[in-house]
């Protein structure tokens, strides 16, 4: 890392240290499974959520504030990334958050594909890439699929969407890869080596959830391959193939052979515990980007881990809520939670 790119990062990396410090501790996601809705909502009103609590108080109750609260949060903090940052972690930062996009319409889509009343569309969008709250509110009150397809037609998503032909998980593959070929094409741009490793993690650690869902389904090699994302670090294209074409025994065994192994190999062979096998895999990314970051300080890593841990932050936060709200047994509660 040269000394002229560590001063170009000095600014937004000590902004996000002092961001990163204000998250909730681990210690206290065990003493929320010991609280009741009402509680954890006013520990979040008087925590950094205040401002956003206090505000959709005015409109929203119970767990529709909570939603509310976290996704405004969450919104606002990542635009205040992109405001605070200056030209490579500016780039950066915005084309990694047009994750969020994705996100969104991906929402939008299943929303009217379920016949979900716009509200509930609403609850779950998170507008912190390019679109707007108000845009995304617009979409929404679309009454068609096609319609909706029709509404992104300016937008940069729209290649994805086009070939809409009635078959949602198509469409939201299309747009994981057009997500991740552009931002390799950005990170090659910006020449940002550090941005790439994480960035191709990321896609493995994707690839090998998307294995696991595919051989639990039990799909064919041909339609597993299309679902998987080109670009990964260790997983090469052949890679991808091989694992691809392997029996579920034979795919957990071949799994040894990769560095994300360590992180599952407990619990790789039961289908069951899927949701068990994604927490480890979330777990293994949030501890390797604090790993990189720490490894390199003057970087985009510190952003990127501190991206990273503030979303783990509101999907803990959610996964307690809706799970107390759904009576579930707080073991299983826990058992989601990426601490």
């Amino acid at each position: 890392m040269g000394a002229a790119n560590g001063v170009k990062y000095a600014y937004i990396v000590a902004r996000v240290r002092a961001m990163k410090g204000k998250l909730i501790p681990k210690e206290m996601y065990p003493k929320f499974l010991n609280m009741d809705i009402p509680e954890i909502t006013r520990f979040i009103g008087e925590s950094e959520y205040k401002k956003d609590v206090d505000e959709l108080g005015k409109k929203y109750k119970g767990t529709d504030l909570f939603e509310h609260a976290l996704n405004q949060n969450l919104a606002l903090t990542y635009r205040k990334l992109i405001e605070v940052s200056q030209s490579e972690a500016n780039f950066l930062i915005t084309e990694y958050l047009r994750s969020f996009d994705i996100w969104n319409i991906k929402t939008i889509l299943r929303g009217k594909f379920s016949g979900a009343s716009e509200e509930e569309i609403l609850e779950d969008v998170v507008s912190a890439g390019e679109l707007r709250y108000r845009d995304l509110t617009e979409i929404v009150k679309v009454g068609t699929i096609e319609g909706v397809i029709a509404a992104f037609e300016k937008t940069p998503y729209y290649p994805a969407l086009v070939g809409y032909k009635g078959v949602l998980a198509d469409v939201e593959n299309e747009l994981d890869k057009m997500f991740y070929s552009n931002l390799i094409k950005a990170a090659s741009q910006a020449e940002n080596k550090l941005f790439l490793k994480f960035l191709r993690t990321e896609i493995d650690l994707k690839n090998i959830k998307i294995l696991f869902r595919m051989k639990r389904a039990g799909m064919e090699r041909e339609n597993t391959v299309k679902m998987l994302i080109p670009g990964g670090m260790e997983l090469k294209e052949s890679d991808l193939g091989r694992l691809a074409s392997l029996s579920f025994s034979e795919f957990v065994r071949a799994l040894e052979e990769y560095s994300y192994w360590k992180a599952i190999s407990d619990i790789s062979s039961d289908l069951t515990s899927l949701i068990h096998i994604e927490t480890r895999l979330d777990k293994y990314g949030l501890v390797y980007a604090s790993k990189i970051s720490y490894y390199y300080p003057l970087s985009i890593l510190p952003v990127l881990d501190y991206i990273l841990s503030k979303k783990i932050e509101v999907d803990n936060l959610r996964i307690i809520v809706r799970g107390k709200e759904t009576k579930l047994p707080e073991e299983i509660i826990k058992s989601h939670l990426v601490m």
